[in-house]
C-alpha cells in the first residue's frame, strides 16, 4: 500500500503540545505496515483512559484535556488514527475502509496489552470504538463516555447537515481541517491552533483519510458495514457496565443520538447523562476542563469495589 508519512518538523512548536510520540505498527492488510502514532502519559500501571478523535482532527484535540485526566492519577492514551496527525497516511481514498480502521484500531490495543479500559469517543471515534465495544461486550473495556457520536446502520435518516458536510467533503477543491474544526466549535479558534491541526496535511494529497470518512458512514441499510454495525448494536444492547452520554448543545449532526444510546444500551441506565452549553461537534475545544472533570468523577463513582 502506498502511503505518505507528514515530516516531523510540521509538529515542531505546536501551542499547548508538550507530548512525546510514540509509535507502533499495524497491518495495512496490503502486505505491509502502516505506523500509528499515539500519545502515552500517565503511569503505566494505572488502568488507562483512551482518547478516540475523529475528523478530520487528531489527538491534539485533546491536548487539553490529558493533563487533569493525568493528575488524577490515570494512564491517558491518545491515538491517531491511520490517516490522520502523526500517523501513516494511505494515499488513495480506495484504501480507507470502515473495517480496516476498526482492526487497525483493535490491533493497536492489543499491541498496547489495554484492559479496564474507560473509552472516551467522539465522531468517528465513536462510530470505531462503540463497534468495537459491541463486538467484545465482556472484554476489555470497564466503561464507556460517549460524545457527539453514534454507530449507524443505515436505517437512520441521514439529515440535511450531514448530507451538506458529505457533498462538502467531496465538492471543495481545498479541505480546510483548520477551518472546519474552527466551523465546529462554538469559540472562535486561534490561528496557531488553527494551524495546528492543518499541520497533518502539508498538501492535498495527505488528506485522502480525511476526505473518504463522510463517505464510509452507512447511509443504506444494505451496506455491508451497516450489517457488522446491526451485530455491533447486539453486543452493545448486552453491555451492562457503566455507560455515559455527554452531548453538545450546539451539534446539529449527532443532535439526538444520546437519547438513543440511553434508552438502548444497558449500562446507559441511572446515569447522569450531559448535555454541556455552549458545546459543538468539537466539543473538546469548547469545553475540554468540564469533560475531563467528568471523566474523573464518572471513573471514581464508577469503580468496582
Amino acid at each position: 500500500m502506498e502511503y505518505l508519512r507528514t515530516p516531523d518538523e510540521r509538529f515542531a512548536s505546536l501551542p499547548d503540545w508538550p507530548f512525546e510520540p510514540n509509535y507502533l505498527f499495524v497491518d495495512d492488510h496490503d502486505g505491509g505496515e502502516l505506523r500509528l502514532h499515539y500519545v502515552d502519559e500517565g503511569p503505566h500501571d494505572a488502568p488507562p483512559v483512551l482518547l478516540l478523535h475523529g475528523e478530520p482532527s487528531w489527538s491534539y484535540l485533546y491536548r487539553h484535556m490529558i493533563p487533569p485526566l493525568v493528575a488524577a492519577g490515570h494512564r491517558v492514551i491518545a491515538p491517531d488514527l491511520i490517516g490522520f496527525g502523526r500517523s501513516d497516511k494511505p494515499a488513495r481514498q480506495s484504501d480507507y475502509g470502515y473495517s480496516r480502521h476498526a482492526n487497525w484500531l483493535a490491533s493497536a490495543i492489543a499491541q498496547l496489552e489495554l484492559t479496564d479500559i474507560t473509552l472516551f469517543c467522539q465522531d468517528w471515534g465513536g462510530l470505531l470504538g462503540l463497534r468495537l465495544v459491541g463486538e467484545r461486550p465482556d472484554g476489555r473495556f470497564a466503561r464507556v463516555i460517549a460524545a457527539n457520536t453514534f454507530l449507524p446502520t443505515g436505517e437512520e435518516p441521514i439529515g440535511e447537515a450531514f448530507e451538506q458536510w458529505r457533498a462538502f467533503s467531496q465538492s471543495t477543491p481545498e479541505f480546510d481541517a483548520g477551518s472546519i474544526i474552527d466551523k465546529g466549535s462554538v469559540r472562535a479558534l486561534d490561528p496557531a491552533v488553527r494551524a495546528a491541526y492543518d499541520a497533518p496535511f502539508p498538501r492535498e494529497s495527505f488528506k485522502a483519510g480525511a476526505r473518504a470518512f463522510p463517505m464510509l458512514v452507512p447511509t443504506e441499510r444494505d451496506d455491508s458495514e451497516a450489517a457488522a454495525n446491526r451485530d455491533a448494536w447486539k453486543g452493545l444492547a448486552m453491555f451492562e457496565r457503566p455507560f455515559l452520554t455527554a452531548f453538545g448543545d450546539s451539534d446539529p449532526i449527532t443532535r439526538g443520538a444520546d437519547r438513543v444510546l440511553q434508552q438502548r444500551i444497558p449500562g446507559a441506565a441511572g446515569q447522569p447523562h450531559l448535555t454541556l452549553d455552549r458545546a459543538g461537534h468539537f466539543l473538546q475545544e469548547d469545553q475540554a476542563a468540564r469533560l475531563a472533570e467528568i471523566i474523573n468523577d464518572f471513573i471514581e463513582n464508577t469503580r468496582e469495589p
